[in-house]
């Protein structure tokens, strides 16, 4: 049986070993493709290589190397076809900063992260200085990074998600009247004014929404003076924030007896949706959005799958799918365009 811990421990000593991951060793020019992802391979060990966790691993760690896990399938299909390349993977976790293994980048043909919005800054400037793309994997928002041609965000936007919410709850609670949960903060109120633009230039009948502000230590009696015992109560989560939402959804969660309820959420309670299952949480009906599907019935799905079921008996995460998804795509498409990929970043093949 392989484990997470024995996948991490490999890495460890993959990355010790130059950061260097060659897939063919002819003496042609390889394409350069720069990997940042969360590791925590300096939290995970200690000083002399040993795991710090023993038996047990943590959850922290799991979505970059999921993401690593992804990206390393789609590295082994491309070896098989001896595909010149050589991949540098940096894990933003470490002891070296950022900036430090930005300045150490050499020639690299293409950036792909899997990156907080303060890295993404980072390596966005460093896109656009090197003149290179950079590809972020996981973040739903540009991070407020504009007039940079280099830098390319697969998911969805939070505008984008916002009009699908919309539309939504359009065509399922035109008739309801809603009640949109928030905290005080700045993505906050950008999505409150999407909602609010949406409203005003929608061709059909715009949604009747009350906009509830709640601080951060709300009651569930703040919650439950908004709902109405005789209705089913349609409620929207207007934040991105984890913590308010798991605490939203547990307080409607605790009195849905009474006040029926639908929540309808943001793409970040895909982080939190393991605890969907628990009783605590059981009652609401709850609907988000992800900005990456995959129905997992194609060949290649299927087998990314069982190599996980009966390999590491675990089930492979969207993010290994989608580490394998980018890694493939613009790997063959840098192989094809080489220093022109940047004009061909839209093309279709290689999906």
């Amino acid at each position: 049986m392989i484990n997470k811990k024995i996948i991490l421990s490999f890495i460890f000593l993959f990355l010790q070993k130059g950061l260097l991951f060659s897939q063919n060793d002819s003496a042609n020019r390889k394409q350069k493709i720069a990997v940042f992802v969360p590791l925590y391979l300096d939290s995970a060990f200690d000083s002399n290589n040993n795991y710090r966790y023993d038996k047990t691993f943590p959850k922290f760690i799991n979505p970059g190397l999921e993401f690593y896990e992804g990206i390393q399938l789609a590295l082994d299909s491309l070896n098989k076809e001896s595909a010149d390349l050589e991949i540098h993977v940096y894990d933003t976790r470490s002891s070296v900063s950022l900036q430090e293994q930005i300045n150490s980048l050499d020639s690299a043909g293409l950036i792909i992260a899997y990156a907080t919005a303060r890295e993404n800054w980072q390596l966005a400037e460093a896109a656009r200085e090197r003149k290179i793309p950079f590809i972020n994997v996981n973040f739903p928002n540009d991070a407020g990074i504009t007039n940079n041609p280099w830098f390319v965000m697969l998911n969805p936007s939070i505008k984008t998600h916002m009009e699908g919410i919309y539309r939504y709850a359009q065509k399922y609670y035109s008739l309801h009247p809603i009640i949109l949960f928030r905290k005080n903060g700045q993505m906050e109120d950008i999505i409150k004014n999407f909602i609010t633009n949406f409203g005003k230039t929608t061709v059909s009948v715009p949604l009747k929404i009350k906009f509830v502000d709640l601080v951060d230590s709300f009651t569930v009696t703040q919650l439950t003076a908004q709902l109405d015992s005789n209705r089913q109560n349609v409620c929207l989560a207007g934040s991105l924030d984890e913590e308010f939402n798991r605490r939203l959804i547990l307080g409607l969660a605790s009195v849905n007896k009474p006040y029926q309820t639908t929540i309808i959420g943001m793409p970040t309670f895909d982080n939190i949706e393991k605890d969907f299952t628990k009783p605590e949480f059981k009652g609401p009906e709850i609907i988000y959005g992800q900005p990456f599907y995959n129905p997992k019935t194609d060949k290649l799905s299927v087998a990314i799958f069982n190599h996980f079921n009966t390999t590491m008996y675990a089930r492979p995460s969207d993010m290994v799918f989608r580490g394998y998804e980018v890694m493939w795509k613009y790997a063959k498409l840098l192989l094809q365009y080489k220093s022109d990929l940047s004009s061909n970043l839209n093309n279709k093949n290689y999906k």
